[in-house]
């Protein structure tokens, strides 16, 4: 099984690596450009929420290196003004090649936040090397969190590979989605699965240390047939949704998301339940992003009923 070579003790100016990756073999050249590590290529990123003394969730811990940004944040959501919502930012344009990033996010006790990123993450052409992404979310005692990011876009020949890990206490909810593009659809003749390879990881836990669950999917254009019937055939977007929340809430959550496959609409979405009574896998299938993104947000609507007893809103006409 494998595991990032990191430290035991992770601070701001340790860079991650996923050289231990065997599907990451191919890519370890050193870059030719700016090296692994450089200023600018090493994107760090620390969220702390938690509820002050007035019983209001608020952003408390703040840390972040360059590309990462993130300012304030906002109480924009209409049906929980409650509740704080960041966007995480990126000055550097999309990832390259050597690119490391390392996210922290911990809401706290009784503490509820949604995060999101302001554009599409774009995995740019690379010669010699890699983007990796090292993620670690944090939910205390009846916390609430919804992490709604936009697509990652590769481009031919990008390679990434992320490792997201997801310790929920078993009374909090987390709603973790990601949305992955096959390419840049309408560039040139188009991208469509031309890129080099993507990892994608994501494994939960309790507090404890109680192994529950781990999901790797890797996707590897050059090897093996993408369009294969069982795997994304004739579709260009998919969604991967995880949903920890305690188990009372898992059988309603069921029953309320069908699943279903609209042939005229091009689209498909499917759920199952998660080992160890942890919460719920929700997949989408699309052929663009804006009707996959609906569906994902919907799906995040019924969670947040459930949970909180309020509707997401609709989203922004801009995004």
């Amino acid at each position: 099984m494998f595991k990032p070579n990191i430290p035991e003790y992770i601070t701001d100016v340790d860079i991650v690596s996923f050289d231990d990756a065997k599907e990451m073999a191919p890519y370890k050249k050193r870059p030719r450009a700016m090296h692994v590590g450089a200023p600018g290529k090493h994107g760090y990123l620390r969220l702390g929420f938690e509820v002050d003394s007035s019983g209001k969730s608020i952003l408390r811990d703040l840390d972040r290196r360059a590309p990462l940004i993130v300012q304030q944040e906002l109480y924009f959501d209409a049906e929980m003004p409650e509740m704080p919502c960041v966007y995480i930012l990126s000055s550097g344009g999309p990832n390259v090649d050597g690119d490391r990033y390392r996210q922290i996010f911990t809401v706290k006790k009784d503490a509820i936040a949604h995060v999101s990123t302001g554009a599409a993450t774009k995995i740019a052409s690379m010669l010699d090397n890699y983007s990796g992404l090292l993620q670690t979310i944090t939910m205390e005692e009846n916390s609430y969190m919804e992490y709604l990011p936009e697509p990652v876009i590769p481009c031919a020949r990008a390679r990434f590979i992320s490792d997201t890990q997801l310790i929920v206490h078993e009374t909090a909810t987390l709603f973790y989605a990601e949305i992955y593009m096959a390419g840049r659809k309408y560039y040139n003749e188009g991208e469509l699965f031309k890129f080099d390879i993507m990892s994608v990881c994501s494994h939960g836990e309790r507090p404890d240390g109680n192994q529950l669950f781990r999901e790797k999917f890797i996707i590897d254009p050059h090897r093996d047939p993408i369009r294969d019937i069982g795997i994304m055939h004739g579709y260009d977007v998919f969604a991967n949704v995880i949903v920890m929340t305690p188990k009372d809430n898992i059988q309603s959550i069921y029953e309320k998301t069908p699943a279903f496959i609209d042939k005229e609409k091009h689209i498909a979405q499917g759920i199952s339940r998660l080992p160890n009574n942890s919460g719920l896998l929700f997949k989408v299938l699309g052929m663009e992003p804006g009707p996959v993104k609906k569906i994902v947000r919907e799906f995040c609507s019924t969670v947040r009923m459930q949970v909180k007893g309020k509707p997401v809103p609709p989203e922004f006409p801009w995004r």
